[in-house]
C-alpha cells in the first residue's frame, strides 16, 4: 500500500538525516555539513555525508545515496513500510491507517498538484511572449529575467481560455476543486480567476504549488492583490510564501524576514538577502509563527510603513505575544511612513536595509512603544487603562517563567511614568504636592475607630461620588469597576452613576436618594473626614486626590485577597492554592 506523500514529507520534516543518520554513524560537523566513515563499505579516511540542508545522505567511497527512508532499509535491512514505521514513530507520529478514504484523498492530492503545475507551466511562458505587458512591467520593478524564472512568475491575460485546455485532461469538479475558475451562470462560462494578473505559485514546505497570488497591472477597478480561495489543501492560515526557498538558506543567527507581499519577497530576495518570506497579507497565525520556528528560532516582521501596515503590526504582536518562548522569540522593525520593502530597498539598497533590519525590536518593546506613543501621561485614568491592557497581555503568555519577567519588566516601565516616580530624585515633603495629597489621605486613615481602613476608603469616595459629580462624570467606567465592600454601598453607587451618567442627577432624584438611603448618606458624610480637606482644593488637586484614594483602596482590597489566598493554602495546602497564590503575588506593584 502506498503511503500518502504528505505523511512521509512531515516525517522528513519532524526528523533530520543528522538525527536518524547519527545513530548508527559517528559524524562530525564540517560547514554546513556532517562527515563520517561509511557504514557501507570499510574504510579510514571518511567519505561518508550528511547534508540536513538538502535532505539527504551521499557516500562517495560506495556510491550510496539516499533519503532517511533509504538509509533504514539499506543499513537494518528494512522494507520500506517498516522503515517509515519506525521513523514515523522517533517523529512522535502516529502510524498511518490506511482506508479507502485516504486513498481517495492521495488521489485527490495528486490530480490538485498536477493541475496547478500545469496552469504555473502554461502562464509562465505567457509572460516571455512578444510585447508581454507583464514582462514589461516586472522589468520596471527591478525584476530580472533570472528571478521571473526562479519564482515561475507567470501571466493570465484578460480573456483566458485556458479552461478549455485543462478540460480536455480533467473533468469540471477536478479543476473547480482548485479554485482557479469559477462558472459565470449568465453566460455558461468559465471566468480564470487570476486573469489581467501576474501571478505567483504558492508552495508548501516540500515544493509542490497548492496556490496562487495575483496582482493587477493595469488599471482596472478590481482588487490589487488576490490568493486562491482556500480549498481541501490549501489553508491561508497553515502556509508561508517562500517558506521552501528560505528555510534551504538559513541564516547562522536563524533569522527570517517576514513582509506583506509577494513582490517584497522577490524583490528583497533579488538583492541577495534570501532569507525572506511573506504572510500573503493575512494576520500571521499560531499555525504560521510555529512552522517558522521549524527553521528560525528569531523571524523578524517587517509590514508596510503606512497606518494599515503598522496596525497589522501591533495586531500580529498582540495576537503571537502568547506563542513566545526562551529560543522561540519575535522581533519588529518599524518602516518609514507611507514606504513597504519593496521601495526601500530599491532606494537604500540592500546594505541599508541590512542595517535597518539590526533595529528590530523585540516583540514585548514593540507592543510597549506603539501603546506607549498612544497614551496620554497626565492622566492617571488612561495609566490605570494601560496598566491593565500591559497586565491582560502578560497573563496569555503560556511559558510561566517568562510570563513572570516581562510583566515585572512592564510594570517597572509603568512605575515611571507616574509624576510621583519621575520626580522621586527631587522629593521635598514642604512643597510637594503628591507628598501633601498622600498625607491627607493617611489622615482618612486613622479618622475613625468603629471603621476598617477599607470602609474608610470607601466612605471618602462615595462622599465624592455623592457631592462632586462633575469630577466624578469622566471617571464613570474605572468607579463602575469597584467593588464596595458592602451591598448597600454598591447600590447606593451604582444609582449615583447611573443617574450621572444620564445626565439626571437633579435635585428631585437626590432628595428621593436621600430619603431613601437617608443613614447611609448621613454616615458617609460624617465620617468622610476627606470633606475638610477637599473644600480646600482646587479642581485639579481633588481629582489627584481621589485618584489617591482609589489606589489606595485597591492596593488595601489586593492585599485582603492575598491574606485571603494564604489562609486558604494553610488550610488546604495543596498545589492549586499555592500556584493560585504565586499568581496573585506575582501582579504586586512593587515600590
Amino acid at each position: 500500500m502506498k503511503y500518502p506523500k504528505k505523511y512521509l514529507d512531515e516525517i522528513k520534516l519532524k526528523l533530520k538525516v543528522s538525527q536518524v543518520v547519527s545513530k548508527t554513524v559517528k559524524l562530525k560537523k564540517r560547514g554546513k555539513e556532517f562527515i563520517g566513515l561509511s557504514p557501507f563499505t570499510t574504510e579510514k579516511t571518511p567519505s561518508f555525508t550528511v547534508s540536513d540542508e538538502k535532505g539527504f545522505y551521499h557516500c562517495f567511497s560506495s556510491g550510496e545515496h539516499g533519503n532517511i527512508f533509504d538509509f533504514l532499509m539499506k543499513t537494518q535491512s528494512l522494507k520500506f513500510g517498516e522503515a517509515v514505521r519506525q521513523l514515523a514513530s522517533d517523529a512522535g507520529m502516529q502510524p498511518y491507517r490506511f482506508t479507502s478514504l485516504d486513498l481517495e484523498k492521495e488521489k485527490r492530492y495528486q490530480t490538485y498538484t498536477k493541475i496547478l503545475k500545469e496552469y504555473s507551466n502554461y502562464h509562465h511562458k505567457l509572460i516571455f511572449e512578444k510585447n508581454s505587458i507583464a514582462f514589461d512591467y516586472l522589468k520596471k520593478r527591478g525584476i530580472s529575467e533570472e528571478t521571473i524564472i526562479e519564482f515561475q512568475i507567470g501571466f493570465v491575460n484578460e480573456n483566458s481560455e485556458y479552461y478549455n485546455e485543462l478540460s480536455k485532461k480533467f473533468n469540471e469538479k477536478e479543476i473547480l476543486d482548485t479554485g482557479l475558475f469559477y462558472k459565470n451562470e449568465r453566460y455558461n462560462k468559465f471566468i480564470n480567476r487570476f486573469h489581467s494578473r501576474i501571478i505567483f505559485p504558492i508552495k508548501n514546505i516540500v515544493g509542490d504549488i497548492i496556490a496562487f497570488g495575483g496582482r493587477i497591472i493595469e488599471d482596472k477597478k478590481i482588487a490589487k492583490y488576490i490568493n486562491s480561495p482556500e480549498t481541501e489543501f490549501y489553508k491561508k492560515g497553515k502556509h508561508i510564501f517562500n517558506l521552501e526557498r528560505a528555510k534551504s538558506n538559513p541564516k547562522r543567527n536563524q533569522e527570517v524576514i517576514v513582509v506583506e507581499g509577494y513582490m517584497d519577497v522577490i524583490s528583497i530576495y533579488s538583492s541577495g538577502i534570501k532569507n525572506v518570506v511573506s504572510n500573503s497579507g493575512i494576520a500571521l497565525t499560531e499555525n504560521q509563527i510555529n512552522l517558522l520556528w521549524r527553521f528560525f528560532s528569531q523571524p523578524i516582521i517587517c509590514l508596510d510603513g503606512d497606518s494599515s501596515g503598522q496596525k497589522a503590526a501591533i495586531r500580529i504582536a498582540e495576537n503571537l505575544l502568547p506563542y513566545i518562548k526562551e529560543n522561540n522569540k519575535i522581533n519588529f522593525v518599524s518602516l518609514p511612513n507611507g514606504v513597504d520593502p519593496d521601495d526601500y530597498i530599491k532606494a537604500k539598497g540592500k546594505e541599508d536595509f541590512e542595517k535597518l533590519l539590526k533595529k528590530n525590536l523585540s516583540i514585548e518593546e514593540f507592543i510597549w512603544k506603539i501603546n506607549l506613543n498612544k497614551l496620554d501621561r497626565s492622566d492617571p485614568f488612561a495609566i490605570t487603562k494601560f496598566e491593565k491592557m500591559f497586565r491582560s497581555l502578560c497573563y496569555s503568555i503560556r511559558d510561566e517563567t517568562l510570563k513572570k519577567y516581562i510583566l515585572e519588566h512592564y510594570l517597572e516601565k509603568i512605575k515611571k511614568l507616574t509624576p510621583l516616580q519621575r520626580d522621586k530624585s527631587k522629593f521635598n515633603k514642604k512643597n510637594n504636592k503628591n507628598y501633601r495629597i498622600l498625607s491627607e489621605t493617611k489622615k482618612i486613615s486613622i479618622a475613625k475607630d468603629h471603621l476598617s481602613k477599607e470602609e474608610i476608603k470607601e466612605y471618602s469616595i462615595m462622599y465624592i461620588i455623592y457631592n462632586y459629580p462633575e469630577i466624578i462624570s469622566p471617571r464613570i467606567e474605572i468607579l463602575e469597576g469597584i467593588n464596595f465592600s458592602t451591598k448597600i454601598l454598591n447600590e447606593i453607587k451604582g444609582k449615583i452613576l447611573s443617574l450621572i451618567s444620564k445626565g439626571e442627577l437633579k435635585e428631585e432624584n437626590i432628595s428621593k436618594l436621600s430619603r431613601e438611603y437617608l443613614n447611609l448618606i448621613k454616615d458617609i458624610n460624617q465620617n468622610s473626614v476627606i470633606k475638610n480637606i477637599f473644600l480646600k482644593k482646587n479642581h485639579d488637586e481633588q481629582v489627584e486626590l481621589l485618584n489617591e484614594l482609589l489606589k489606595e483602596l485597591n492596593d488595601i482590597k489586593f492585599s485582603k485577597k492575598i491574606d485571603q489566598q494564604e489562609d486558604k493554602l494553610m488550610r488546604e495546602f495543596d498545589e492549586k492554592s499555592l500556584s493560585d497564590l504565586i499568581e496573585l503575588k506575582s501582579q504586586i506593584n512593587k515600590d
